[in-house]
C-alpha cells in the first residue's frame, strides 16, 4: 500500500514533505484536502479523528503501521526512511538551519495572516530583516552545494520550500546571488525538475498560504 501523505490543498507546512518524496520517486499518495465546505467537512467529521492518529492534525502520513502528524516529525521520519538524514557529525548543524528556517516561515505566517490593519506593519518588519537573513543563509550554505555540504538532506527541502516562500513574498532580495544558486540548484535536480515542469506541477494551483491569508493565497507559477 503505498505511502499517504494528507495536508491541505495548500503548499504551507505540508510542502517539503511532498518535495521529498518526489525526490525519491516513491509511490505515494497526495490526499490533499480541499479548502472548500466539502473538502473541510470531509476531514473534520469523517477522516480526522479515523484514521488512528495519536494527534489527529494535518499534515500526517500513513506508512504501513506508522502514523504521523506533526510537520517536522513527519519529514524528520522521510529523512531517515530515504536515507536523507544529516550525518552523525552534521546532526546539530542540520538540527540548527532547521530551526532557522522554522523561524523564518513563521515569521512570514504571522505576517500573511495578520489582520489588514496590521498586515503593512509586519510586513515591513519582516522584510526589514531580510538582508540580513539572506546574508546568514548564504554565508551558512557556503560553497554547498546542500546545505550541509555535499550530502543532500531533509533540511534541504525545508529550505527550498520555505526560502522560495519568502523569495515570492519580497523578490527583490532574491533577484541574484548565493541563496536564489542553491534554490535553483535544488529545483534543478532531475526528479525535482521533471515535477517543476510536468502538466500536473501543483504548484500551479496550490498557493503558499491559505485562501485566509493577506498575501500568497493565490495559485504560483512554478518557475522562481
Amino acid at each position: 500500500m503505498p505511502l499517504e501523505f494528507g495536508y491541505w490543498a495548500v503548499r504551507g507546512l505540508g510542502e517539503p514533505s511532498r518535495l521529498l518524496l518526489r525526490y525519491t520517486e516513491t509511490e505515494w499518495t497526495d490526499a490533499a484536502v480541499p479548502l472548500t465546505d466539502e473538502g473541510m467537512n470531509s476531514w473534520f467529521q469523517e477522516k480526522k479523528a479515523n484514521l488512528g492518529l495519536d494527534f489527529p492534525n494535518l499534515p500526517y502520513l500513513l506508512d504501513g503501521d506508522v502514523k504521523l502528524t506533526q510537520s517536522l516529525a513527519v519529514i524528520r521520519y522521510l529523512g531517515r526512511k530515504f536515507g536523507l538524514s544529516p550525518s552523525e557529525a552534521d546532526i546539530a548543524k542540520g538540527d540548527v538551519f532547521e530551526q532557522y528556517l522554522v523561524e523564518v516561515r513563521t515569521a512570514l505566517s504571522k505576517a500573511a495572516y495578520s489582520s489588514a490593519d496590521k498586515f503593512e506593519e509586519l510586513k515591513a518588519g519582516f522584510i526589514s530583516k531580510l538582508p540580513v537573513r539572506v546574508e546568514e543563509v548564504a554565508k551558512f550554505i557556503g560553497a554547498g552545494p546542500y546545505a550541509l555540504g555535499d550530502k543532500i538532506t531533509y533540511v534541504d527541502f525545508l529550505a527550498l520550500e520555505y526560502l522560495e516562500c519568502v523569495a515570492a513574498f519580497s523578490p527583490e532580495h532574491f533577484e541574484s546571488g548565493p541563496v536564489v544558486d542553491y534554490i535553483n540548484r535544488m529545483k534543478d535536480l532531475p526528479a525535482l525538475k521533471k515535477f517543476y515542469d510536468s502538466e500536473d506541477c501543483t504548484h500551479k494551483s496550490y498557493p503558499f498560504n491559505g485562501p485566509m491569508a493577506s498575501c500568497l493565497g493565490g495559485p504560483t507559477s512554478s518557475k522562481s
